[in-house]
């Protein structure tokens, strides 16, 4: 197993977000990479990960409060490390950014990500189960007339958690075919 340690964190507020947080995990670890996946308030400290891939559920456009803190407080961190951004939210048929009308992150965070500069940023489908939504979510439901149901794609969240498997795996391998290199010229320089 590859010694590059992977978090995938997130923030869900009624499980779906979450699942496709373990489904990128699964995908990564599949991969041989070493990979937690852990809600925003169960992560101590990023320093000991070498990769960071950050989701959250999206609501009118803006990103869980505390997936805004998380990114906000790590700012400096996740700038020193490779980082990919999803949302989940999106529900229907079709593009889910074409179905947010071109949003593709929140406006607010927008100069954060400009500064951490993420490797990509996907916005997934997301699932609506009435029963799970208190009243005034199922209102708002209602009036924008939101398809109901769960619209995940999981074959495009395995698709992109390979993609970053494959960039992790690709920059381990340069690095340790570079330090095999090295020791060969350390080598030879000493015969």
């Amino acid at each position: 197993m590859d010694n590059t340690q992977v978090l995938v964190v997130y923030a869900t507020k009624y499980g779906a977000t979450a699942e496709i947080a373990e489904k990128i995990g699964q995908v990564l670890g599949q991969a041989g990479l070493r990979t937690d996946v852990l809600p925003t308030d169960r992560v101590r400290d990023l320093h000991s990960y070498k990769a960071v891939v950050l989701g959250s559920a999206v609501y009118i456009g803006r990103w869980r409060k505390e997936a805004t803190t998380f990114l906000k407080a790590n700012e400096k961190v996740l700038a020193e490390q490779l980082v990919w951004l999803f949302s989940s939210g999106p529900t229907g048929e079709g593009d889910p950014v074409e179905l947010t009308e071109g949003w593709h992150f929140p406006k607010a965070l927008q100069p954060i990500a400009d500064r951490i500069l993420p490797r990509d940023i996907a916005v997934f489908h997301g699932a609506i189960n009435m029963k799970k939504l208190n009243l005034i979510e199922k209102w708002m439901i209602n009036k924008v007339k939101a398809p109901l149901g769960d619209f995940r794609d999981w074959d495009a969240i395995t698709s992109w958690a390979t993609a970053i498997a494959d960039v992790l795996k690709e920059k381990v391998w340069r690095k340790e075919h570079n330090q095999n290199n090295s020791n060969s010229k350390e080598i030879k320089n000493e015969n």
